[in-house]
């Protein structure tokens, strides 16, 4: 083990003994096996991380171990599958992103800077949305050009566009614009008096809308809530045929890079109604586990109702519910005890960001509707100020409400401070961490969010280990591309744009890393005794690899191909 690495976990130590061939487990069925994979596998079993064949019957692992074991579950119609350079690991299970968003990002401009989009400059962003507005169906479809994921920080220019700069790409089509936090968003005028903001309109709750300088009339970016309430009144109502194109789009992308369970969180009412039709309609072949807003849905009887359940009816359930604290450290809206290093235009040298509920009795009251009906509860936090509420809230709603395995879980948590962790710790609160920060924005946070000091330690998985507390890791699609290998090269590399190295003390052995996307993202989801694990009777949710992560020079982890998905014993996506 490299000394920058972590020395965590007893399961590395487990990893040498479990390269002996034995019988992990098998289940004596009747009848032989539908398949059987033969070559490294990869179990994230603590006693046997490693095996050399695994058996599937009827959508469930028959059995794990050995060769000459597993080959003993060979039947007539059984077919082997021969792994050779290649390896077979759990399905990935996505801690927390936003599966319906990925789907309207599928049909939306791609602004995304390099290496996963071509924009670099205001002019470049203006150029695809030229073309995309002349091109895409979806711009009359939809009565609105959407350009997804600009980055302020790797712009040229180093800041927003604005509306007359939108406007020099269309005055007759309104344009939104959204920032790659997904907390922000830029409009043109036309879709800025669509949303009805004007030089009269306060700043919403929980929002900012940033202002011409000099006056009052609206430049065109919109913070928080500002960017949130703007919805509904921009976004057309899909017809159901849009709305299933986009969640097949979203399942496609996924199943492509190798996940199983993904998850919706935040879901607001109308999609929440979309997902429930698909599912009844029989469109997931994808588990889809949605935690709905609590301060939009509190009064949703859906809430109450059979999909909010510990299993799944067609690839759909309800996990929980969701509440949102703060916003983006990038995009400099995440509440800090501490300034930023470089303010946002127009603001003080104090300024820290702010809470998305600036009532914190609000914030408050809806912890603990959620520990009353014993609804798991996510809560986006990425500053120390909104970390800070949550202990406070779920240390008031427990005392309230004791007693339940919760799960409460953060969301994010980019800068964490080390005394919450402990406390996290003491309150059972589960961290869901996203360290493809490093890579994307590693750079931004150390020269121009929080200087190189708090910057080291976004995404602190360090911390966490040592107090052997399980943890799991995740990409916020579509704030990033739910490319499973990126979430696994930052979390064992956290290598930035520039070639940094950002907190190497928070660096993970690609083993843990693999269980952080498993085996305790299952857990995180209460889902640990049928998923995240190749264990006998656990769901057979498989992903084939080109290469084996454990075996390949770490710094390659990021090229690694995902050649097969499997669910249910299934291949739900082959790569071509």
């Amino acid at each position: 083990m490299k000394p920058s690495f972590l020395a965590v976990l007893p399961l590395l130590a487990a990893l040498v003994a479990g390269c002996r061939a034995e019988p992990v487990g098998s289940n004596p069925a009747v009848g032989g096996a539908d398949t059987i994979y033969l070559g490294a596998i990869l179990t994230i079993d603590d006693a046997h991380p490693r095996a050399e064949a695994l058996a599937v019957k009827d959508g469930r692992i028959l059995a794990v171990g050995s060769k000459s074991d597993v080959l003993s579950r060979k039947g007539a119609g059984t077919k082997v599958v021969e792994l050779g350079a290649k390896a077979l690991v759990p399905g990935f299970v996505d801690a927390h992103s936003h599966f319906s968003a990925v789907g309207l990002q599928a049909l939306s401009a791609n602004l995304l800077p390099p290496p996963d989009g071509p924009v670099k400059s205001i002019a470049e962003l203006q150029a695809v949305l030229r073309e995309f507005i002349a091109k895409s169906p979806t711009v009359k479809a939809y009565g609105l050009a959407i350009g997804f994921n600009y980055d302020d920080s790797q712009l040229a220019e180093q800041r927003s566009p604005t509306a007359e700069e939108l406007d020099q790409v269309s005055t007759t089509v309104p344009i939104l614009v959204i920032h790659q936090s997904a907390h922000l968003a830029v409009l043109n005028t036309m879709a800025l008096a669509k949303a009805g903001w004007s030089a009269a309109s306060p700043d919403p709750t929980g929002g900012v809308i940033r202002r011409k300088q000099g006056g009052q009339e609206p430049n065109g970016v919109l913070e928080e809530n500002a960017f949130f309430l703007s919805l509904p009144k921009l976004l057309p109502k899909f017809t159901a045929e849009q709305g299933l194109e986009q969640l097949h789009a979203a399942q496609a992308i996924y199943l492509a890079n190798g996940f199983t369970t993904v998850q919706d969180g935040r879901t607001d009412p109308p999609t929440l109604a979309l997902l429930a039709a698909a599912a009844k309609a029989g469109t997931f072949v994808i588990d889809v586990v949605s935690y709905p807003d609590l301060d939009q849905n509190a009064k949703d009887p859906i809430l109450h109702g059979p999909w909010m359940a510990p299993g799944y009816a067609s690839h759909f359930r309800l996990g929980g519910v969701k509440l949102t604290f703060d916003g983006s450290p990038q995009g400099k809206t995440a509440w800090m005890t501490q300034p930023y290093l470089e303010v946002p235009e127009g603001q003080p040298a104090s300024y820290v960001g702010y809470p998305s509920f600036p009532d914190a009795k609000k914030a408050a009251d809806l912890v603990k509707l959620a520990y009353q009906n014993h609804w798991q509860l996510l809560v986006h936090a990425n500053g120390d100020a909104a970390i800070e509420q949550l202990l406070d809230d779920v240390r008031a709603a427990s005392a309230a409400f004791p007693g339940a395995d919760r799960r409460t879980t953060l969301i994010h948590g980019q800068y964490v401070r080390e005394d919450q962790v402990a406390r996290m710790k003491e309150l059972g609160i589960f961290p869901a961490l996203f360290p493809m920060h490093t890579f994307y924005w590693g750079d931004w946070h150390r020269d121009s969010v929080a200087g190189p000091e708090r910057a080291e330690n976004i995404s602190p998985m360090g911390w966490l280990a040592q107090r052997g507390m399980p943890f799991s890791i995740h990409s916020d699609a579509p704030v990033t591309f739910p490319n499973s290998m990126r979430v696994l090269d930052s979390a064992v590399n956290r290598t930035t744009r520039s070639g940094r190295v950002l907190g190497p003390q928070h660096r993970l052995e690609p083993l843990v890393a693999l269980k952080a996307m498993t085996l305790w993202s299952a857990h995180q989801h209460f889902e640990e005794k049928t998923k995240g694990s190749l264990a006998v009777g656990k769901l057979a949710d498989l992903v084939i690899l080109d290469g084996n992560p454990v075996e390949v020079d770490p710094k390659t982890l990021k090229d690694l191909k995902v050649v097969e998905t499997i669910k249910e014993g299934r291949t739900v996506y082959r790569a071509r």
